[in-house]
Order: structure tokens, then C-alpha cells, then sequence
């Protein structure tokens, strides 16, 4: 080997070690602040540790119309309740869909107010657009306890604004990792069956970032899901019922006074 030839061969090696060091770094990064399952910066329940045979749906970034209406109908023709964490612009468009979600006994979480990613990378803003969320449900008679981040997305801040708008911050397990981009129904609904245990949260979307979006095959998949876990024995819960936790606040500020 001649001497610019080893010389090139050092350098490729030290960029290949470069981009798996930046590589390591960005995975790091995502699973400290946007996995389903990291606890490195506060509790993210994703599962409840079961036995029985028991799971809770979860549906993201809704209400969506007709989708969300259609899964709503499908989960009431099966006896089914589920746990829907709404985008408050979202819910301020379709009111009555929330509102039937309520009454259906399904129970209805928060997911803030504009779903856009800078507003959960600052305090601030992060704790403006929680209060915001809350304000849209507040005109439905509604005080959600169970919070889920857009995206998932954890600052440090986040546990002690969330308590002091008393809302639980929740996880889950996504039903298939590009569930987002709609995928066929039977490819959502043969990675959702596949990492179904007991005690999971599964998530769906039945919107998209708050703003709409066709998710037929998200309605589809959830039929398959639903009807293949029932012949495995499984049934159906809400996240609170299936944590051991309250849905709604029962005793929120009132209005015009600061979160406690």
C-alpha cells in the first residue's frame, strides 16, 4: 500500500467512525427524549405490568372527521371503550365529535392545543399550549387528567408543568412505526397483533398533527385488531381504568386563577 493510499484509507476509517459517533448521538437523543419507553427524564407509563389479558386503545391527533366518527362507531358496535388523546384546535373544530366520544363513555385526553414541534421545546410555550388545550376542552364541560405529548416529545420541564395543571403524562407502544403514512390495514394490523401483550397501551392516530388527513387504514386496521384480540381472549380497557389512574380532574382551578 503506498503512503496516499494509506492515508486515504485513514481518513475514510475516520469519517466512517465520525458518522457512527454522530449516528449514536442522534439515536441517543431521540430515545432520551421522543421513545415510547425511556424514564431517563421523568414516569412515561407505556404499559401497565399485567397478567390478564386486558389492553387499552389510544388514538392520537384527532378528532378527524369521518374517521374518527367511524372507528367511534365500530369501538360502540363491539362494547368497546377507548382512550382518545385530542389536539385542542382540533376539538374547537369538531365539538361534537368529542362530545359523543364523552357520552359513549370513551374517555378523552389531552394533546395539546396546536400540535407544532417548537411549542413543546420551551417551557413556555409548552406550558401556554397545555393551557391552551385545556381551555378548548373546558368549553365542553371537560377537564382531561391524562396528557400525552405530540410526538411524545419530553423536555425536562415538562413533569412539573404537567402537575401543575394537574394532568398524568402518559405513553404507549405505536401499532406499527409508519402508521402515520397509512400503510396497507392488514400490514398495521399484523404489527399491532404481534406486539400486543398484556397490560400494552397500543397508539393509533386517527388524525394527523391536529390537522386532518385520510386514515382509512387506520379505521380498517382497528377492526382487524380488534375482533382478532377478542378471539384471543383479550378485552378492552381505558388508560385510566387500566393505570389505576383518575381520567378527568374533578377539582380544577377555576377560572382566571394559575394552575396549582
Amino acid at each position: 500500500m503506498t503512503s496516499r493510499t494509506g492515508a486515504r484509507a485513514r481518513a475514510v476509517h475516520r469519517l466512517g467512525l465520525a458518522a457512527a459517533g454522530a449516528g449514536g448521538l442522534i439515536g441517543g437523543a431521540y430515545w432520551l427524549v421522543m421513545s415510547p419507553y425511556s424514564q431517563v427524564l421523568g414516569p412515561f407509563p407505556y404499559r401497565a405490568a399485567s397478567t390478564e389479558r386486558v389492553v387499552a386503545l389510544t388514538f392520537d391527533d384527532g378528532p378527524n372527521e369521518p374517521y374518527t366518527s367511524q372507528i367511534a362507531d365500530f369501538l360502540d358496535q363491539r362494547g368497546v371503550t377507548a382512550t382518545f388523546f385530542q389536539v385542542g384546535r382540533a376539538v374547537v373544530r369538531h365539538p361534537d365529535v368529542t362530545a359523543r366520544l364523552a357520552a359513549s363513555g370513551h374517555v378523552i385526553g389531552h394533546h395539546g392545543y396546536a400540535h407544532q414541534f417548537s411549542r413543546y421545546l420551551r417551557p413556555r410555550t409548552l406550558a401556554a399550549d397545555m393551557q391552551q388545550g385545556l381551555d378548548a376542552f373546558a368549553d365542553l364541560g371537560l377537564r382531561p387528567a391524562l396528557y400525552r405529548p405530540p410526538w411524545l416529545l419530553r423536555i425536562p420541564a415538562l413533569w412539573g408543568i404537567s402537575r401543575r395543571h394537574r394532568l398524568q403524562v402518559i405513553s404507549g407502544e405505536f401499532c406499527h412505526p409508519l402508521e402515520v403514512f397509512q400503510p396497507a390495514a392488514d400490514r398495521i394490523a399484523r404489527h399491532t397483533l404481534a406486539k400486543t401483550r398484556p397490560g400494552s397501551i397500543l397508539i393509533f392516530h386517527d388524525g394527523f398533527d391536529g390537522r386532518g388527513g385520510n386514515r382509512a387504514s387506520t379505521v380498517d386496521a382497528v377492526k382487524i385488531v380488534v375482533d382478532r384480540l377478542i378471539s384471543r381472549g383479550y378485552r378492552f380497557t381505558t388508560v385510566d381504568h387500566l393505570l389505576d389512574l383518575p381520567a378527568y380532574d374533578t377539582d380544577p382551578p377555576q377560572a382566571g386563577s394559575p394552575p396549582r
